[in-house]
């Protein structure tokens, strides 16, 4: 399976993982499953920790760990941010519609306990 983590998946993995569900548990340590962890994810958590909203994990030391846990990084393309500018509404926050739109163009699960990436014909596990 080719899994892409939503950003609270990937600070779980990291950080808390008895959060994660079983089955999401399984997929990101399986070592039969690709890991991806968007770019989108890093400046996520990054703006986050510098407006004072998350404290988690340094955003500094992101790339480590996720090299250490074996995750890929995926990065953002213009063709994936002009899809997700043309995702239909009416979500509206711009870090799931870039991780929806890397999802579709390359047909990989979202590891994400929110219910708006299948309403967008992603495929989901949690």
């Amino acid at each position: 399976m080719n899994l892409l983590l939503d950003t609270h998946v990937l600070l779980w993995a990291m950080v808390e993982p008895r959060r994660l569900s079983a089955r999401a548990a399984d997929a990101i340590t399986d070592p039969d499953n690709d890991v991806f962890a968007s770019a989108v994810s890093g400046y996520e958590i990054a703006f986050k920790q510098s407006l004072g909203k998350l404290d988690m994990l340094n955003a500094g030391d992101l790339a480590l760990r996720m090299r250490s846990a074996r995750m890929i990084e995926l990065p953002l393309s213009i063709d994936d941010t002009v899809a997700a500018g043309l995702l239909p509404g009416p979500h509206r926050d711009p870090w799931d519609r870039m991780l929806i739109a890397q999802a579709m163009r390359r047909q990989l699960t979202v590891a994400t306990v929110d219910a708006v990436f299948a309403r967008y014909g992603v495929p989901v596990l949690w």
